[in-house]
């Protein structure tokens, strides 16, 4: 029979095994927990170094803060950058600010929760990071970025990083690229791996990433190329790589010539589209009437301040605004044109000169009531949301959604005058008394109200013109003395009342412009379209298109 002793041994040997086995998960717990609360980066860790630490220990939590990749972690990063992360005075807390009345509210940086109120900036310090920091700041809030829920803030981030020139990018973009989904984000990613790819020792890999380099139009591939070449990195080149990264350089700049020729065009056809609609109103009161309107500019200076007026009265339907600015601008321009016509032009027929001083002096007038009523200030009208932004073609190209709006709109002024020129009662009787006043008299056309109601319209037809102009530039009481002297050119050059030849002409001088303007500047440019059209019209008097009405037949 066993003993006592012999019957509690293995009871002995179970307790002593449990002891060693709980010492060293103990010893594994101490040894692990330095660890951890080093990768976790505590707030008071971050805290106390942002506030207190050097320059090179503001990198390091930076990077653990990288590598964290939280939310707030980001939003943090992002005030630092933008010098708005703080620290209260005599605390270790970092706060955010908010103007709040006459002090500021402040918001604790890690949970967002409110911390208290200062009177003056004074009771609080701007975290200090130098030109490194900022550069890492980029660098960091772009990484992630690469794995953030908007597709716009994956393509930014990819772009951003190709040049970061920072240790293991690669290995991020192949992570990114993995779970890609979005067709731009993975070819960004993609390409940003070629660009990566081109200092790699491996002579086949480095020309197979500059020949698929050579399809980008992306500003930093082209600069990560011209970096390769430059007298520094070109010296460690063999030959085969640099004739590669010339030629793909070349193909690159080829293109970008392409789309800088586009570009100008665009930017051409919607300066063109502007003179049409602020010039084209002036051609048809100068056909019918042979009126020069010094005062047309200022319709189009009320059609702008009327688009203010309804933004500042419907506030809460700014998608709507414009379409409401349009029939109220044309009837604000259009009654205030009527009665110019009807009070003063009416009777200076026949005596140009005099017109003309009479409708300066009276744009004058206008301007004066302008400011006296909305302040010699230039006033800001917002643009909807719809016309916000741009069409982006590629990185190089984009065209702008108000100027694209703009060329569209002009094509429908153009369509609808054309419909109201041809297919109207009215239309007929304008065309009557334009081709032949004396007939049309004759024949029962109360050619006195078919000159005021014609002045009008082209009236009208600037207010609505300011319309436009008011979402390209701000709107001011001089807006339109920067847009008569070229209606007038307009006019002259394309055949005074000829829709056709305003609308050509408008076009041909806007395009004119954008391709003189690199070369020789703005004002430079303006002369030298001056001077062509004043050859021009030595040798075609009538324009383009040929003057017909009463001009015509004097």
């Amino acid at each position: 029979m066993p003993s006592r002793q012999s019957a509690h041994l293995p009871r002995r040997r179970l307790l002593l095994r449990g002891l060693l086995l709980g010492t060293c998960l103990l010893s594994l717990a101490a040894a692990w927990a330095p660890q951890a609360r080093a990768a976790e980066t505590p707030r008071e860790e971050i805290t106390r170094v942002l506030i207190h630490g050097e320059f090179a220990d503001k990198i390091a939590v930076i990077d653990a803060m990288v590598a964290q990749g939280g939310a707030p972690d980001l939003a943090m990063l992002k005030a630092l950058l933008g010098g708005e992360l703080h620290a209260r005075k005599g605390q270790d807390q970092l706060v955010y600010l908010e103007k709040a009345g006459k002090g500021y509210t402040l918001r604790d940086a890690f949970t967002g929760e409110p911390a208290g109120q200062v009177t003056s900036k004074r009771r609080v310090d701007k975290i200090r990071i130098n030109n490194q920091i900022r550069s890492r700041l980029r660098d960091g809030i772009a990484e992630l970025g690469l794995f953030s829920q908007d597709p716009e803030a994956r393509l930014a981030a990819a772009r951003a990083l190709v040049t970061s020139g920072r240790a293991g990018i690669e290995a991020k973009f192949e992570r990114a690229l993995a779970d890609e989904t979005d067709t731009a984000v993975r070819a960004a990613l993609q390409m940003g791996l070629a660009t990566l790819a081109i200092k790699n020792p491996d002579s086949a890999v480095r020309l197979t990433a500059i020949k698929r380099l050579g399809g980008s139009d992306a500003p930093e591939v082209r600069a990560v190329l011209v970096g390769l070449l430059a007298p520094a990195e070109g010296a460690t080149l063999d030959a085969e790589t640099r004739e590669a990264a010339k030629a793909a350089l070349g193909r690159i700049d080829g293109r970008r010539q392409l789309f800088t020729i586009i570009s100008n065009v665009f930017f051409g056809l919607s300066l063109g589209s502007v003179l049409f609609i602020a010039a084209v109103g002036l051609a048809i009161t100068f056909g019918v009437m042979g009126v020069i309107n010094m005062a047309h500019g200022e319709m189009i200076m009320l059609g702008a301040y009327t688009t203010f007026v309804v933004q500042q009265l419907l506030p809460n339907l700014l998608g709507w605004s414009l379409f409401i600015a349009l029939p109220a601008a044309f009837l604000v321009s259009g009654l205030v044109g009527i009665i110019i016509e009807r009070t003063v032009i009416r009777v200076l027929y026949g005596r140009p000169l005099e017109t003309l001083l009479a409708t300066f002096g009276l744009s004058l007038m206008i301007q004066q009531g302008v400011r006296l009523i909305f302040t010699p200030l230039n006033r800001a009208v917002s643009n909807p949301a719809w016309m916000s932004g741009a069409l982006e073609i590629n990185p190089v190209l984009s065209f702008t959604y108000n100027r694209l709006y703009i060329i569209v709109f002009s094509g429908l002024v153009m369509a609808g005058l054309l419909l109201l020129l041809r297919y109207t009662s009215f239309g007929l009787q304008v065309r009557a008394v334009t081709q032949n006043r004396s007939m049309a008299s004759a024949m029962g056309i109360r050619t006195d109200w078919v000159d005021a109601l014609t002045f009008g319209l082209g009236s009208g037809i600037a207010g609505i013109a300011g319309v436009a102009l008011s979402q390209l530039t701000n709107v001011g009481p001089n807006l339109g003395q920067d847009y008569i002297v070229d209606s007038f050119m307009v006019v002259v050059f394309g055949g005074v009342g000829n829709l056709w030849g305003t609308l050509l002409g408008a076009t041909m001088l806007g395009v004119m412009n954008k391709f003189l303007e690199p070369f020789s500047g703005a004002v430079l440019a303006k002369i030298l379209v001056l001077v062509f059209i004043i050859l021009f019209i030595q040798r075609r008097p009538r324009g383009l298109i040929a003057l017909r009405g009463r001009a015509a037949e004097a």
